[in-house]
C-alpha cells in the first residue's frame, strides 16, 4: 500500500515553498529547467495521492462492514480507521498546495514571457490556468464541506490533524459515531479519487502547452535576450590583491 509517507516533497507540491522559488528565481533559464523537472514530478505525485485515495476508500468500506456485525470497531482497528483518515486529510492538503503552486508557475511565466502570455491568447480556452486551479480548490473545499456537514462536523473539524484527531476520539465513544465517521471519510474519499483525476488533466494540460511553448522559436529569442541581459549585467569581477603585469626585457 502506498502510504503518506511515501509520497516525497516536490517543489510544486508546496502551497508556499515553490512559489516563492518560481518568484524569486532572476534567472529565466533556471526557472524554465526547474519547472519542466517538476512538472513531471508533480504529475507523479498526484498520481501516488490519487491511488493513495482510492486504497483509502476501499480500506474504510471494509471497516463499515466490520462495524455492521458489530457493536463497535475494537481500539486497535479505530487506530486504522484514525491513521486513515488522517492521510485523507493530508492528502486533501497536498492537492490544494499542488493547484496553488502550478496556478503560480503560469502567472510567474506570463509575468517573464511576453511570447508565453502571447501563446495563451491564441489558445481556443483563453482562460488562465491560474484561475483554473483556484476554482478547482474552491470547488474540492466545497464538496469536502458538503460532506462535513451532512455528518453534523464542519470544516475546521477537518483542517488540522489535531482538530481532525479530536472529532476522531469524540466520534470513536460509540457506534453510531463511528459510523458516521466512516461514511464522511469513505465519501470525502471518493471525492478525492475524482478531484485529483481532475488535477491530473489539469497538469497534464498546462506542462502540454508549456511544451508547445518551449519549442517555439521566440522562446529561445527570449532566452538568448534573458542572458545577454544576465552578461552585461553583470558585475565585474575585482582585479585587486593580483600580480601587477610588468615589461620584462
Amino acid at each position: 500500500m502506498v502510504s503518506a509517507a511515501m509520497i516525497g516533497p516536490v517543489y510544486a507540491g508546496s502551497a508556499t515553498g515553490a512559489a516563492t522559488e518560481w518568484t524569486q528565481m532572476a534567472n529565466n533559464a533556471e526557472l524554465i529547467k526547474l519547472l519542466e523537472s517538476s512538472g513531471v514530478q508533480v504529475e507523479n505525485q498526484v498520481k501516488q495521492i490519487s491511488q493513495l485515495a482510492e486504497q483509502i476508500q476501499n480500506q474504510l468500506k471494509i471497516y463499515q462492514n466490520m462495524l455492521q456485525n458489530t457493536a463497535g470497531l475494537p481500539n486497535h482497528i479505530w487506530g486504522q480507521v484514525e491513521n486513515d483518515l488522517n492521510q485523507l486529510r493530508s492528502i486533501v492538503e497536498q492537492g490544494q498546495g499542488i493547484a496553488f503552486s502550478m496556478g503560480n508557475a503560469d502567472d510567474v511565466l506570463k509575468q517573464r514571457f511576453k511570447s508565453y502570455a502571447e501563446l495563451k491568447t491564441s489558445l481556443p480556452d483563453v482562460g488562465s490556468f491560474s484561475s483554473t486551479y483556484q476554482t478547482w480548490s474552491d470547488t474540492n473545499r466545497e464538496t469536502i464541506a458538503g460532506a462535513l456537514r451532512a455528518a453534523s462536523l464542519t470544516a475546521d473539524q477537518f483542517d488540522s490533524e489535531e482538530s481532525t484527531m479530536g472529532s476522531l476520539r469524540s466520534m470513536s465513544q460509540s457506534a453510531d459515531g463511528q459510523m458516521k465517521a466512516l461514511q464522511v471519510g469513505h465519501q470525502i474519499a471518493a471525492q478525492q479519487v475524482a478531484q485529483t483525476q481532475k488535477l491530473r488533466g489539469l497538469i497534464s494540460q498546462q506542462m502540454t502547452m508549456m511544451g508547445t511553448w518551449l519549442q517555439s522559436e521566440q522562446t529561445d529569442k527570449d532566452l538568448a535576450q534573458a542572458r545577454r541581459e544576465k552578461f552585461f549585467g553583470a558585475t565585474a569581477p575585482s582585479t585587486s590583491g593580483g600580480q601587477k603585469m610588468g615589461i620584462e626585457w
